[in-house]
């Protein structure tokens, strides 16, 4: 047995052992974490920003701290979630010199709107005076940038009358101050985490919608031959595959990804909708990388399209997800279809947007399935139906007059199963369902259901 000296000894080598690196020295402390405040002094210390931007910077970040120490509830916890979210990119590594200005601009309007506005619902999108940027309220993360929200909006100032262009100068300047490089191009990114997704993130729907707000706008500012090489830079995101980009090659074609994030996702309303915007680029600026890259994605959409439409209703998206769009959804896919039916006059996207329209008005197909079950056990009812919409399913007595069981709830299309105890009374019963379409359509189907005699339980009576 060993003696204790021995044992001293062997408890120091191990130490020693585990101290030593893999190239035998000692073994380096851990790193520091990355926080916002030390990847600003780095960069600064390193030369990537300058004296007047750490500064100012330090400053939005310290009075952030200092006001949600003061505040309570709701106020604290976003200002609190909209300062996470940037410290998470910071821990990541991603905290780059050109993204400090939109991301402490958002720390900035954070701090200034949960320090004294009103409370807001989730969703709800807000402007402060002085600007034309939109600003959405992420319930947990604050108010973010959306980009999609703020290129519809300049959007409608660039078709709109000439009353608008001062304010249309206004918001085309701050959305070009608020681009970042992002693989070699220009991109517009989201700031906040999104199914799953982390930021910096990239939306199909958004560049594409954002470069043809912008070629619009240049037209009707008189300031393409400044903006043409910006919209340029812009069209490299559809050249680059996720996540830096939004190309997802397919044997079909180019579809370009709703987001970077999660390019197996088929969300064809976006896709549709980054198509029509870089046709209008092309159209509007002439430029040959634009019409290639509606070319390329053209010949995957003319495939994806019959493949979202159900014969009811549509798809909103597939792929990694299959789902039924809902009424806004419903309706946006076939606004979108109709532009680009209008600009390609294809058959595949005319009669997508035909169908479309007819199925707003068209009650929800239903048929009952279930035929017979076994009295005094657990039964499982099933009906079918054509399209999402929320249905009621009744069971009637024998007798047509009491109603023995309701269930109700939305459901997508197929067949539907709700469970069922049937009674021990054999007879013939009613099953009932009663089905309103997003859109308000309503049907009805009824069918006989025979409740057989219970089966007879072992040892029990001869």
């Amino acid at each position: 047995m060993a003696d204790r000296r021995t044992l001293r000894w062997a408890r120091i080598a191990l130490v020693c052992t585990l101290a030593l690196g893999a190239s035998g020295g000692v073994a380096q402390a851990a790193k520091p974490r990355k926080t916002v405040a030390r990847e600003l002094q780095r960069l600064y210390a390193q030369g990537q920003i300058d004296q007047p931007t750490y500064a100012a910077d330090r400053a939005v970040l310290a009075d952030s701290k200092r006001r949600i120490k003061r505040l309570t509830g709701t106020r604290r916890l976003q200002l609190a979630g909209a300062l996470a979210a940037i410290e998470g990119m910071a821990a990541r590594g991603v905290l780059r010199p050109a993204r400090l200005y939109p991301l402490f601009l958002t720390l900035q309007r954070n701090a200034e709107w949960w320090s004294e506005q009103p409370l807001l619902a989730s969703g709800q999108r807000v402007t402060f005076t002085g600007s034309e940027l939109v600003w959405q309220y992420v319930p947990g993360q604050g108010l973010q940038l959306h980009p999609l929200a703020n290129f519809g909006k300049l959007n409608a100032y660039a078709k709109g009358s000439r009353r608008n262009n001062a304010r249309n100068t206004v918001l085309l300047d701050e959305l070009m101050s608020i681009a970042v490089p992002r693989g070699g191009g220009l991109a517009w990114e989201y700031y906040f985490t999104f199914d799953g997704g982390r930021p910096p993130w990239v939306s199909s729907l958004a560049q594409g919608t954002g470069l043809q707000a912008i070629a619009r706008s240049a037209v009707k500012l008189g300031r393409m031959p400044e903006l043409l090489p910006r919209i340029q830079e812009g069209l490299e995101l559809f050249e680059r595959a996720p996540p830096t980009g939004v190309r997802v090659q397919t044997a079909d074609g180019v579809h370009y990804a709703q987001y970077s994030f999660w390019p197996d996702l088929r969300i064809l309303n976006g896709f549709v909708q980054s198509l029509v915007g870089l046709y209008d680029v092309a159209q509007l600026t002439g430029d040959q990388r634009a019409a290639q890259l509606f070319a390329d994605g053209e010949r995957a959409a003319r495939v994806e399209v019959p493949t979202h439409d159900t014969g009811a209703w549509s798809l909103y998206s597939r792929g990694a997800i299959e789902r039924e769009s809902d009424l806004g959804y419903h309706t946006l896919l076939r606004d979108f279809l109709s532009g680009l039916c209008d600009r390609t006059a294809r058959t595949v996207y005319c009669g997508a947007e035909s169908r479309f329209t007819t199925y707003l008005t068209t009650p929800p197909e239903l048929r009952v399935k279930t035929v017979r079950v076994r009295g005094g056990a657990p039964a499982t009812l099933r009906f079918s139906l054509s399209k999402i919409a929320r249905a009621t399913v009744s069971v009637t007595a024998p007798d047509g007059k009491r109603v023995l069981y309701v269930a109700a709830g939305a459901v997508g299309r197929g067949t539907r199963t709700v469970g069922w105890a049937a009674p021990r009374k054999a007879g013939s019963y009613t099953l009932r369902v009663d089905a309103t379409d997003l859109a308000g359509n309503a049907a009805s189907v009824e069918g006989p259901v025979e409740v057989l005699q219970p089966k007879r339980r072992k040892g029990r009576g001869k």
